[in-house]
């Protein structure tokens, strides 16, 4: 608590700017409520940025007085000078509105004077009080990186900004003005500023600024010459406007004669008192902060076992190496009920790795790790001796009954692999809950869904990193050549955090009302898609052999084109030349420069100079598109094949969009070409074994339907109904045509438009797709929004809740948070609006086609066929059977697919589903 104490000579004053500690802590964190619905993001934020102040102050430069300064709501004595003063400024966020008072009951309860007064700034208070202590002669540390505060730095006050832990003496002053802290006041009445709306003098900028104050001294000198200034533009702005410079200079000086109520003395510094900010902490629910501060307060902590936020002591962690004692944990698992389970393995693949280990945890802090492979790869351990461990089949066979047994809960970290790699064992782990999901359904978009992010985030733990492990580069060694030693703290430590956060996430799931969509959509997904990485799909190695001949001679037939069209031979992967021909020596139009002096060849360069007809960009975009085709399809999946399998295994990833669409790698079939000859032949290297053909059900526009049961637009639904050609449809309402016989260059305007619109296009985006100008495509649009008044309506209305909330939500529930809408930069804010408009109907398409493979696998064993599901494509499913019953899965594909989104939600438009077989995808597709 803040104590009684004389300021002098011994004194160091510290002065926090709160309103800035504030809106950091705003921007910095990610949304936060209370179980009663409260934001908290930002009290969470100031509380641990005051309390990492408090102890990293704590040696040398301990504070003897502190206080926590805040602008008083309202306006101030400058807006009596100039009414337009923050004029512009938006009103805070709604939902930081209600922090603003929790935070200030965070400052009295870690015991810091909370200061403010009506009709003053904190910048006001702060002048005052760091005057008064240096007339005293005290030190004094301003807490903040305010430049308007530096005009107050000298040898005795300087600045400290805790986010890049540096201190602002008369030198940095220098360094962000070009003048010193006693001419700071100067410049800032010549550049003004735009953010609290200080009007200063057009066209001049801070260089110029301390260009001028440094030849006249000061800002009424520099006025009354303003005649001898040289440049034409400048003198007339200096003289037009010398009356807002001269109202520019009294709004940004500082007072520090302010009448303040509370004396210096009162801001004696002294420990929080620990039962009053550990109350204050656990009202708040912050677990991590308050365990903190309970071990530095020495507070009466809760027994730490079983406590999800207690320290993190690897010593504890056991290496279970024989029978007796894992058939020990085996019992205390059964006992527990609720365990966390993680593999580890001698590569990243979970179909060709090799189980190395296993580690279980019972409760936080209580863990142990299984080594059952370790040695064999190399003589790292003892010479080359294996190091005592269970046999790796009496591990096995004891292990499968508790990963199997329905009462027992299995937890994992992105459990789908521990799935495929245990499955390899002949283990099914059931029932499972994947960490890695429960804070995806939750807080999709804000932050990543890693162990170790999660860990920082919930727990404010860093676990052992793989590379501190296993080391990197050419000296990385295979998990199974680890010491078990090291080996134990490394795993044991994976179960127990992901045992610590699922005890953190699971409730906040319901608290969040996410559990419906956790458990019908996320929890099921790991399992299926174990399955599919495990069956893989078969190519042919010789047609991709062919298809990387092909491309190869298309590479070369562009580059010698490329060549002639230059005059020149260069290197078409070298950007820098590309440039310099270019823009260099052909001089084409359009030519810009990147930070490193070179000039940008990127895609939308090349393409803008291709669609203005010429001829080498052309063939440098062609010889790209060939040159990608075979490196990241044709050679790629030739190198992938698994020689067990022979077969291609895709890893799918559950959480890697903000919007629920799957990703994949290793290899990534996302991005195959659908509508180009090339990516028609990259299909047809996917095949069926023999007697076995590959069938393709894919939704027909199914984002397109879901706009028009979303927007509601009747015109629309009833088309879909109908079976109409849509497209052809909206070339009808748009341009007064008939459908029979439309053209189809029309039909294709109309088809740009109506899966631009889904994407929030721009009459610049579609006037690049169609080849058009500007002015006709926002013309195309505007007819659009006059013949669909719903989507507009729709598009609106997705703007404006982006905005207001900060995200969007599927028909399901599935939350995209877009936190670039409250980005400084508009084209950040515009991107995030165009993404809220797509988002609803994107990840409801995803959240359908979810749904429809979480039900397909049991449909088919239940209809007794021997098909398997191989890949999801976006909205496209692929299955491997036997050609006698290809008609039977395509009609059972069809009628779970179009059925996928009931009876959560009834769609008001049918959802068509086009399936077809054949030998290869390319036939089926």
């Amino acid at each position: 608590m803040a104590v009684e104490r004389k300021v002098d000579e011994t004194s160091h004053v510290y002065l926090i700017d709160g309103s800035g500690y504030i809106f950091r802590a705003y921007h910095a964190l990610p949304p936060l409520t209370r179980s009663d619905g409260t934001p908290v993001g930002a009290v969470q934020g100031f509380c641990n940025m005051l309390w990492k102040l408090l102890e990293d102050l704590k040696g040398e430069d301990e504070p003897s007085h502190l206080a926590v300064i805040f602008d008083y709501s309202g306006k101030s004595f400058r807006n009596d000078i100039y009414p337009e003063y923050k004029a512009n400024r938006p009103p805070p966020p709604e939902d930081l509105v209600p922090q603003f008072s929790i935070i200030r009951d965070a400052t009295r309860a870690f015991g810091a004077p909370c200061i403010e007064m009506e009709g003053f700034e904190a910048d006001d208070l702060i002048a005052t009080y760091a005057r008064q202590a240096e007339a005293k002669g005290a030190k004094v540390t301003i807490v903040s990186s305010d430049k308007d505060l530096m005009q107050l730095v000298d040898n005795n006050i300087t600045m400290f900004d805790t986010m890049k832990n540096k201190r602002i003496g008369p030198d940095g002053v220098v360094e962000k003005f070009g003048v010193g802290p006693d001419k700071v006041i100067e410049v800032q009445s010549l550049m003004g500023d735009s953010t609290d709306n200080v009007p200063g003098v057009p066209g001049i900028g801070p260089k110029t600024a301390s260009q001028l104050i440094e030849e006249y001294g000061d800002l009424e000198t520099l006025l009354s010459r303003a005649e001898e200034i040289k440049q034409n533009k400048r003198r007339e702005n200096l003289i037009e406007f010398a009356e807002k410079a001269l109202i520019s200079k009294r709004l940004v000086t500082l007072k520090t004669d302010v009448e303040v109520e509370t004396g210096l003395d009162a801001f004696g510094t002294a420990d929080p008192e620990a039962e009053t900010l550990v109350a204050f902490l656990k009202s708040m629910e912050f677990r991590t902060i308050t365990r903190r501060v309970e071990e530095a307060l020495g507070a009466p902590a809760a027994d730490p076992t079983g406590d999800a936020t207690a320290p993190i002591d690897r010593s504890k962690y056991e290496c279970i190496t024989t029978m007796a004692d894992l058939e020990n944990w085996i019992a205390a698992s059964h006992a527990a009920g609720v365990i966390a389970v993680d593999t580890e393995t001698d590569r990243l693949s979970a179909v060709a790795s090799r189980l190395v280990g296993i580690s279980l945890a019972t409760r936080p802090g209580k863990a142990c790790y299984i080594p059952l492979d370790h040695g064999t790869a190399g003589d790292l351990l003892g010479g080359g001796e294996r190091p005592d461990q269970i046999a790796m089949d009496d591990a096995i066979a004891a292990l499968k009954p508790l990963l199997e047994d329905p009462s027992v809960l299995k937890v994992g970290q992105n459990i789908k692999y521990d799935l495929a790699v245990l499955a390899r064992y002949g283990i099914n782990v059931a029932p499972y809950d994947d960490t890695m999901l429960l804070s995806y359904v939750m807080e999709s978009g804000l932050h990543g869904h890693g162990m170790d992010e999660l860990s920082e985030l919930h727990l404010g733990h860093t676990p052992m990193s793989f590379k501190e492990v296993c080391g990197t580069g050419k000296s990385q060694i295979s998990f199974a050549e680890v010491d078990l030693a090291m080996a134990t703290e490394y795993a044991a430590e994976d179960a127990d955090v992901t045992l610590r956060l699922w005890e953190i996430l699971k409730p906040s799931v319901a608290g969040k009302s996410k559990a419906t969509l956790y458990e019908t959509i996320e929890r099921p997904m790991p399992k299926v898609l174990a399955d599919m990485e495990r069956a893989g799909i078969k190519v042919d190695k010789a047609q991709l052999a062919r298809l990387s001949s092909d491309f190869a001679q298309k590479m070369a037939e562009h580059e010698d084109r490329a060549h002639d069209l230059a005059s020149s031979k260069f290197n078409l992967g070298s950007p820098k030349q590309l440039g310099e021909i270019l823009f260099g020596e052909m001089g084409l139009p359009g030519g810009k420069k990147t930070k490193t002096g070179a000039w940008s060849t990127d895609v939308s360069v090349l393409e803008g100079l291709a669609n203005d007809g010429h001829e080498l960009p052309q063939a440098i975009l062609a010889w790209r598109s060939a040159a990608k085709l075979k490196s990241t399809y044709s050679d790629a999946l030739g190198q992938a094949i698994n020689p067990d399998t022979g077969r291609v295994h895709t890893s799918f990833s559950l959480a890697a969009t903000s919007t629920g669409r799957l990703a994949s790698s290793d290899p990534n079939l996302m991005n195959i070409p659908i509508r180009t000859e090339e990516g028609r032949k990259i299909r047809e290297a996917f095949i069926a074994e023999p007697g076995n053909v590959l069938v393709a059900a894919d939704y027909s526009q199914i984002e397109l339907r879901l706009l028009a049961h979303i927007a509601d637009v009747s015109a629309l639904k009833d088309a879909f109904k109908r079976g109409d050609d849509i497209h052809a449809l909206t070339a009808s309402e748009m341009f007064n045509l008939p459908v029979r016989d439309m053209d189809p260059m029309v039909r294709r305007q109309a088809k740009a438009i109506n899966f631009g619109i889904i994407y929030g296009i721009s009459a610049f985006g579609l006037a690049n797709n169609l080849g058009i100008d500007r002015d006709e495509a926002k013309s195309f649009i505007d007819k659009y929004f006059e013949k669909f008044p719903g989507v507009k309506t729709y598009m609106d209305a997705k703007r404006e809740e982006v905005r207001d909330k900060g995200y969007v939500e599927t028909i399901f529930g599935r939350r995209a948070h877009l936190p670039s809408i409250k980005d400084k930069n508009p084209n950040m804010r515009q991107f995030a609006e165009r993404q809220a408009i797509n988002a609803p109907i994107q990840g409801s398409a995803a959240d359908i086609i979810r749904r429809a493979m979480i039900r397909l696998p049991g449909a088919i064993d239940k209809a007794g066929l021997d098909a398997r599901m191989l890949l999801q494509v976006h909205d496209e499913l692929v299955f491997e059977v036997p050609e006698n019953q290809a008609d039977d899965l395509i009609a059972l594909a069809k009628d779970v697919m179009s059925k996928a989104a009931g009876p959560a939600i009834e769609i008001s438009v049918p959802l068509d589903v086009d399936a077809n077989a054949g030998a290869h995808w390319g036939e089926a597709h």
